[in-house]
């Protein structure tokens, strides 16, 4: 994951998809890609006025913002110091929305006003934290912040669809257990329901429009209490 502490700083300032690698062969995502994981997220969430809004791996708070414009607070979390940086400088609306630098679970056992958040997002990084993180991560959330009604979990590579992103030329074998390979841990649907079970949710899943640009080979998940 030092990737993400490095790779932002040799991008352009401002090209906020190729930063957190948004990107399709080497290009940000266009635009209507962007819209279809908003008009997603905002749904599976149902996000309203009246929500308080928690973004785990926030990256650089492009993502984050269209969130936090249809609530009324909320809070990204990230470890990465130049893609908070830049979330600060170009997205932070204080002191209703806020960016931190922190790792999400370190933060998730220490923030002091967990009840505040309804609704929350993590997307396309849970498959970049090993079992036992990943485990830990869903059951604070779970004890910890009570107020919290649904959480997404976005852009999961699905292990039951690996051979539709691998040419066999280019597998390793046991690439899908590494969280700290490029596409992290691949999870089948199975999977995230048991760790959803076992810290206390019950999960349900989606799939992205056929034209969205990782619909081959990714789901979603909506974990609710």
């Amino acid at each position: 994951m030092s990737f993400y502490k490095q790779h932002p700083l040799t991008c352009d300032s401002k090209d906020f998809w190729g930063q957190v690698k948004r990107t399709v062969n080497g290009k940000p995502v266009p635009r209507e890609q962007i819209q279809m994981i908003v008009d997603a997220v905002q749904d599976g969430l149902a996000l309203g006025p009246e929500d308080h809004f928690l973004d785990l791996c926030c990256g650089n708070g492009a993502l984050s913002t269209f969130f936090f414009a249809a609530c009324g607070g909320g809070l990204g979390v990230d470890f990465s110091e130049p893609l908070i940086e830049t979330a600060k400088a170009n997205f932070e609306q204080p002191p209703n929305f806020i960016y931190q630098l922190a790792d999400v679970l370190d933060y998730a056992n220490n923030e002091p006003q967990p009840e505040r958040f309804t609704k929350a997002l993590c997307y396309g990084s849970f498959q970049y934290l090993a079992k036992d993180a990943a485990e830990a991560l869903l059951a604070v959330l779970r004890r910890r912040f009570v107020g919290l009604r649904r959480l997404y979990l976005g852009n999961l590579p699905d292990r039951q669809r690996m051979g539709e992103f691998f040419r066999p030329e280019s597998y390793t074998p046991g690439v899908e257990d590494d969280p700290g390979s490029p596409i992290g841990v691949w999870r089948a649907r199975h999977d995230i329901a048991q760790l959803a079970s076992q810290t206390g949710w019950v999960a349900e899943f989606r799939i992205m429009p056929g034209d969205f640009y990782a619909a081959h080979y990714r789901f979603d998940a909506i974990l609710r209490r």
